[in-house]
């Protein structure tokens, strides 16, 4: 195998696994800042920065190979949680409640869940793959960026609206704007510190 295929195997396993661990361990609320966020925010854009850095090397299509893989591996998570909430625990184990808090998300959270991540997911690919052409492969930082921090807010804003809209008389659109702006704000802040290492693994990616 050459060098270049392992270390894309290496990134697809990563992107794979920050998919499955912002599904699971997302389901934590902590603080940044003062404002209440899941840990799946730290996360997804490490999946945005694995899709930049295979877009730059191998182009378009591979980059929508690591999407299509993903989507795969999500809905056969999330059937795989279903039927390990849904069969009977052995009477002495009992940690039913905890195990079916921590991994049955409400079938409108799964739902908003997936429906968001192929979206932002898509296009982030394609938009990063027409800032490359339009700039003729030059300006990698502004082209990962922009494409994340665009592709992140329409991540946040199709979660939040399908997820949570009308779901009690307090989420009404502006209440979920006021949501998506701080969400939003933070991944913008970790778009630019993952700067660095967009560069950092397209040049890994490149090196024998």
């Amino acid at each position: 195998m050459k060098s270049i295929d392992l270390k894309t195997d290496l990134l697809l396993g990563f992107f794979i696994v920050s998919l499955v661990l912002a599904n699971t361990l997302g389901t934590k609320i902590t603080s940044l800042f003062g404002v209440r966020v899941s840990f799946g925010i730290f996360l997804i854009p490490i999946m945005f920065l694995v899709t930049d850095i295979i877009a730059e090397v191998h182009g378009k299509q591979k980059a929508k190979s690591f999407v299509y893989i993903a989507i795969f591996t999500q809905l056969f998570l999330l059937v795989m949680a279903y039927i390990a909430i849904k069969m009977p625990a052995n009477p002495t184990w009992g940690n039913q409640a905890a195990f079916a808090s921590v991994f049955g998300a409400s079938l409108r959270m799964t739902i908003a869940s997936v429906i968001a991540f192929i979206v932002s997911q898509f296009h982030d690919v394609w938009a990063f793959d027409l800032l490359r052409r339009k700039t003729k492969g030059k300006y990698l930082w502004m082209r990962n960026n922009v494409s994340t921090m665009i592709s992140q807010l329409i991540d946040s804003s199709l979660f939040l609206f399908i997820a949570f809209y009308k779901i009690n008389p307090k989420f009404t659109v502006p209440f979920i704007i006021s949501l998506i702006i701080p969400y939003w704000l933070f991944k913008i802040g970790f778009a630019v510190i993952d700067t660095p290492f967009a560069y950092l693994g397209v040049w890994w990616l490149k090196k024998d």
